[in-house]
Formats: structure tokens, sequence, C-alpha cells
């Protein structure tokens, strides 16, 4: 019998260990026989070997060489493909090469889940959907609404790309060990290109993190770099309001009104 595998803190491992909340997890991801499906930080196998079940194949991406190790020895490769390093630079793309869509499943690591989240959206046009399990107060912010204090750039960019829906929660009694916060699962579908209407993403990229960077100040002062009195005028927007007031489409108006005007005077 192997030596039980200690928690390491540097890659923020939880390890879930409830079966009750795991079948609940399984019925929400629904994996079906013939699914491309990757999981990332498969950590002792809690999902796994349920996944496995349904899909018949799987692929992992697992940067902790005690945890790779032991899934070498636990599942066959045509069961099981280990792809072993940080999700953070795995290439996700190269899992769909033949155009068939992805789906991607994890618990998501808290040190790292919004760089994740970020890396994960740039394979959205190749992505069926995608299940996770995060701290809760992540997903909050995911799925904010304007006008509230969780609504902020995390917001804006994720929901510029996908539709997603906050599923339940998940107490910290079902890791072992038990972190410190609640945890929820969050699904999250590409929305259809034709709704991505930005005409340059890393502008919409800078002028959402400008005018969130300084929360409680207006638009005209957190995006004067990027528009003047009459920029407001012409896109109906008032300039005293703050960055959390805007929904995701107006921010989309604002950078495609900045890339059709050119510089600002």
């Amino acid at each position: 019998m192997s030596e039980p595998h200690l928690a390491r803190k540097r890659f923020g491992q939880n390890f879930l260990s409830d079966p009750n909340i795991i079948r609940k997890i399984i019925e929400a991801i629904r994996p079906v026989e013939g699914d491309r499906m990757v999981e990332i930080g498969p950590g002792l196998g809690a999902m796994t070997e349920p996944l496995m079940d349904c899909l018949g194949h799987l692929h992992v991406v697992e940067i902790d060489r005690d945890l790779i190790a032991r899934l070498k020895t636990a599942h066959p490769p045509e069961r099981l493909t280990i792809h072993e390093g940080d999700a953070l630079k795995f290439d996700f793309g190269s899992l769909v090469a033949d155009g068939a869509p992805l789906r991607v499943v994890g618990n998501l690591p808290y040190n790292i889940s919004t760089p994740i989240l970020f890396h994960l959206a740039e394979f959205a046009d190749r992505v069926k959907d995608m299940t996770f399990m995060l701290q809760k107060e992540v997903v909050m912010r995911m799925v904010g609404e304007p006008g509230t204090e969780e609504y902020g750039r995390l917001s804006v960019m994720l929901q510029y790309r996908f539709n997603m829906r906050r599923m339940f929660d998940v107490p910290p009694g079902a890791f072992r060990p038990a972190p410190k916060v609640m945890s929820s699962i969050v699904r999250m579908v590409p929305r259809p290109a034709a709704e991505c209407t930005a005409a340059d993403y890393a502008l919409l990229g800078k002028i959402v993190t400008a005018a969130f960077g300084q929360r409680r100040k207006t638009l005209r002062n957190t995006l004067r770099d990027y528009l003047g009195e009459d920029d407001y005028t012409a896109l109906g927007i008032d300039p005293g309001l703050r960055g959390e007031k805007l929904g995701v489409d107006e921010f989309v108006r604002i950078a495609n009104h900045v890339t059709a005007r050119g510089p600002l005077a």
C-alpha cells in the first residue's frame, strides 16, 4: 500500500474526499462516452476514476511528480493520458487538433485560479464547456452583475467569452485538508463567435483594467487616456459613472469606438 500523500501548499492542494459531493459534481458535468475531456489537477483521483468510468478515456494535466507516479501506477495509458507540467503553460489546443471540441473540468488551485481562467479563455473557440470547482469568492466575481461589489475585471473579461452559471456550493469539510473557505461549482459555456464582437480584444482588456483600476473614481478619470468628452457624447455614456455600472456590451462599445476613432488627440 502506498504512503499517504501530503498536500503541498505551494501547489494549492486540497483533495476532494466526500463521495456524495463527488457524485454530485460528476452528475453536474454529465460526461458521456466519446467526449474529449481533460481534467486539470486530478490530485488523488477523486473525480478521475468516475470520469474514466463514464468516458472510457481521459486526459489529465498534473504538476506534482508524486501524484503523477501514483496515477501512472493506478491507470493504464489506454484509459488515462497524463500531461506532466503546469496547466498555466499547457497548450489545451493540442488536444483538439482534429477539431473535436474539448470539455475541461477540475478542482482548480485557489492560488492560481484567476490566471488559469484567463489562460483557458484563450482556447474558448475550441471548447464545448468547462466545469470547475473554485473558491466561492472567485465564482461570485466571475458571475457578478453590474453595480454589485463582486463585479469587476474578472467578471467582464470572462462574461465576454462565456455564459456562466454558479451551480452549487461545496463546504470545506468535503476536502482533505479542509480549506478555510467555501467552494463553488461553476459551468462555463463559450459564447458563439458572432456574439464576441470586440474588434481588438487586447484593447478591450486594457480599457476594462483601467476602468476597475481605481474603483472609486469615475470613467472620466479612469479612462482619460482613451476617451474625451466628445466620445462620451457619441457613445451615450455618462462619464460621471464608475466602471462597475457598465455592462459587458458597453465596454465592448467603448473599445470598438476607440478602435474606429484611432488615437486620442
